[in-house]
């Protein structure tokens, strides 16, 4: 979905990137969101270290928040089953997490996690397909994934999310119906994110500490950070790699994964996926993670919420 180079300070600086609307479908008319075109967006320039953070999750109900396990992976007939080869174990959850949210005061915005575990972080946004088999693979291989949903796009079949949550995935936030944030004024932008937490809360019994902007557009500006602080979420994410059908986009140079990157999938049906399905999309994915070598750890089991 976005390419673009990084160098090893991470200063996050990012170019223009082209939409690819077959492979991804994000906000094409197609992929069940908002029925915008394919579009190029300009992701954010300057994004923050994932060191810094602020601000309280509002309504989390008690209990409902998935274990911070480490993920166990699925055993070796379970991968067979997929024709997957299993990627490495991941790592205890670190006691020091190395991203720290704080309750109050500006989001930091990041697309990896420093650490020197080698580990990658999978997430899935916006929530069009919701194909039964992907359930039953991420319930066999048990590998973690955190899904930033679109209201509009899963409010049909909310029910479809909750048992990828029970096994232990975040819910987090991704607006109400996928606008490209930067073209809409501060009010739309507060009600994009607001109402969706609202709803994401009401849902799945635990307010999204996370949120990510579609296209990445707009992430870096004052606007919409305000607008962050404002609905409860605490960091904005976005990401290193997308996964395009069969392969995945790098923005690093050398084109290889890097410990701590934040991984970008999306819920595609074939439709948008060119007769692929999404659990062959996912296991492409899970491929290109195992020939490096990586294993999967849970993003959230990196990141310290906020003190309430």
């Amino acid at each position: 979905m976005k390419r673009y180079g990084r160098s090893r300070t991470r200063t996050y600086a990012v170019g223009a990137l082209a939409l690819l609307a077959a492979a991804t479908g994000c906000g094409s008319g197609g992929s069940g969101g908002s029925g915008k075109a394919a579009m190029v967006a300009t992701p954010p320039a300057a994004a923050q270290s994932s060191g810094a953070a602020s601000g309280t999750p509002a309504g989390q109900a008690p209990g409902a928040t998935p274990p911070a396990a480490a993920p166990a992976a699925g055993d070796a007939a379970a991968w067979t089953k997929w024709n997957l080869k299993p990627l490495p174990p991941a790592p205890a959850p670190p006691a020091d997490k190395p991203v720290k949210l704080q309750r109050t005061g500006p989001v930091p915005v990041f697309s990896d996690v420093k650490t020197t575990d080698k580990v990658v972080f999978v997430t899935i946004d916006d929530g069009a397909e919701k194909d039964p088999k992907f359930v039953e693979m991420l319930t066999d291989l048990k590998v973690p994934v955190s899904m930033f949903l679109t209201r509009d796009i899963v409010k049909d079949n909310y029910g479809y999310f909750k048992p990828l949550q029970a096994l232990g995935n975040h819910v987090q936030n991704h607006t109400v119906d996928h606008p490209v944030m930067s073209k809409i004024p501060a009010e739309k932008q507060k009600s994009e994110i607001c109402d969706a937490q609202s709803a994401l809360t009401q849902q799945y019994g635990t307010a999204p500490l996370l949120f990510r902007p579609p296209f990445g557009d707009g992430a870096n500006t004052p606007t919409l950070n305000t607008s962050v602080q404002q609905c409860g979420p605490r960091a904005i994410v976005l990401w290193r790699e997308s996964m395009q059908i069969h392969d995945m986009q790098y923005q690093a140079a050398d084109q290889k994964l890097k410990s701590g990157d934040i991984i970008l999938a999306h819920f595609r049906g074939p439709k948008e996926l060119k007769g692929a399905t999404m659990t062959q999309m996912f296991g492409e994915l899970l491929a290109r993670i195992q020939e490096q070598g990586f294993a999967v750890a849970r993003l959230e089991d990196y990141i310290q919420a906020p003190a309430s």
